[in-house]
Formats: structure tokens, sequence, C-alpha cells
């Protein structure tokens, strides 16, 4: 199958959180890990489409002042959203790795929410350590992963 990629928006955020987690573990993934992140183009007359209106959302809020209450999906489009994520890696021999995360609401609104109260729940119940600054991974990866399977509609699995 034939597909286009394009750089997923959030790399840049990302892929340094992952590259920190590594080290604050003590490099389970190895020094010499690479990480990036890319997306599935759905075609190049969707990306037209996505990038118009992107570009036409951000000039009205800069016209306008920001969005106003209500601006945002319907409580039916939030409640009917999902997400399917396929990480892909390949390890030093060539060999494959594939994990799959699914949500089952909007990711915008109705599953970024409930990762942040997990998160925060989650340090105050769960976590245990010495102060630092600290990725999500390194100090509650386990722990965060579990509740977030008990509590917030995702799943992981690998393939």
């Amino acid at each position: 199958m034939n597909v286009l990629l394009v750089p997923f928006p959030m790399a840049p955020v990302n892929t340094k959180n992952v590259h920190r987690t590594n080290f604050l573990l003590g490099h389970p993934y190895g020094t010499d890990f690479v990480y990036d992140e890319m997306m599935v183009a759905p075609g190049l007359g969707d990306i037209a489409r996505a990038t118009t209106e992107t570009v036409a959302t951000m000039v009205s809020l800069l016209g306008t002042g920001g969005l106003t209450p209500g601006a945002g999906p319907t409580r039916g489009e939030r409640e009917k959203g999902f997400y399917d994520i396929l990480f892909l890696g390949e390890l030093p021999d060539g060999r494959r790795v594939e994990a799959v995360v699914t949500g089952d609401r909007d990711p915008g609104y109705g599953s970024t929410s409930k990762m942040i109260a997990e998160s925060a729940l989650c340090l105050g119940r769960n976590v245990q350590g010495e102060g630092g600054i600290w990725t999500p991974g390194a100090l509650m990866g386990p722990a965060l992963r579990e509740r977030l399977q008990e509590r917030a509609g995702l799943t992981f699995h690998a393939r």
C-alpha cells in the first residue's frame, strides 16, 4: 500500500520527550536510539483542504481575538470520536516492532482531558520518587498506563 507520510505537528515536542525519557531511564532503548513521528496523509486534496481550513481558522482567530464559547465540536461529535495510533519500530537487527494505542473519544476534547486528569491523580497517588525534571513516561510510566486503561478509555497493544 502506497501512502503519503507527512511530519506530525507535535513531533518536535514529542521527540524531545521520548529521548529524555530514554535518558532518564538509563537508555533502555540504547544510546543510539532514533525516534521520529510521521502521520499518514489521506491524500493531496485532503492535505490542501486541511491546510486551507487551518489558515482560515488562524486568520479568523487573530481577527476576532480568539474562540468564542461553544465554538468547538458538539457533545455528540466528541463522544463519537476515536483514534487509533500505530507505532512502528525497527530493531538494530532489522526486526520490526509494532504497538497500537486506541482511544474511545475525540482526541482533542474527549480523551485529552481524561489523560490530564489521570496524570494529575497518578502524580498524587501513585508516584514516589525524588524531585527533578521528569517526563511523564520516566516518572509515571507503568502506573499511568494502568490508570489510562482502567479509567480513561485507552488501550495499549503490542503486535
